[in-house]
């Protein structure tokens, strides 16, 4: 389990296809602190460390997780947002997120609101059902809050802050972004979908 605050900006090193995905990941973290089996969620993406050096690590992706993400955009020297998972006792800054990519939105436009920029997202059609303003969603790992709901597009303001610490500062109209859905919306509508 992640929160959606991003704890680090992370390098991809090296990308190998040789059965499944392999690919290293340079990062800041101290190394000596994660296990090989952790999970780190990698643009939103919950990966399992199977090696590690001293300022990377390597995750071995399978062609599901390649077909359902914008891992298969990714090139070497691209940036990601990292976050390392959750432990009891740590601050919830975000919501819960479970790392599992539910599909790929799109930007569509994006627009400055004083020192914020306003992102407008277009959401697979068989997502945007669970999408609701002021709810919450993890878009490429970050744990941000829904402004506003047009059919398929949604709104979210990015502050300085987060543009600065995280990729979003680097994002451009037509990029194809990880969405994950809120958890909450995901069962409410399977209980919905089991009554009927």
């Amino acid at each position: 389990m992640f929160t959606g605050i991003i704890t680090d900006l992370g390098e991809v090193r090296a990308l190998e296809q040789a059965g499944d995905l392999r690919v290293r990941i340079g990062c800041h973290y101290d190394m000596g602190g994660v296990d090989i089996g952790a999970s780190i969620a990698c643009n939103g993406v919950c990966l399992t460390v199977i090696e590690k050096g001293a300022d990377w690590f390597d995750v071995q992706i399978s062609a599901e997780s390649v077909s359902k993400t914008n891992i298969g955009d990714w090139r070497v020297g691209g940036v990601l947002n990292l976050e390392r998972a959750l432990k009891v006792g740590d601050e919830l800054g975000g919501h819960i997120v479970s790392g599992h990519v539910d599909g790929v939105a799109q930007i569509v436009a994006m627009h400055d609101e004083g020192d914020s920029t306003r992102f407008t997202f277009r959401a697979p059609e068989a997502l945007a059902k669970f999408i609701a303003p002021k709810g919450s969603v993890a878009l490429n790992g970050t744990s941000l809050t829904v402004n506003e709901v047009s059919g398929c597009d949604f709104g979210v303001n990015i502050i300085p802050h987060t543009k600065a610490v995280t990729t979003w500062g680097q994002a451009q109209t037509g990029d194809r972004i990880n969405l994950e859905i809120d958890t909450l919306a995901r069962y409410v509508a399977r209980l919905q979908e089991w009554n009927a």
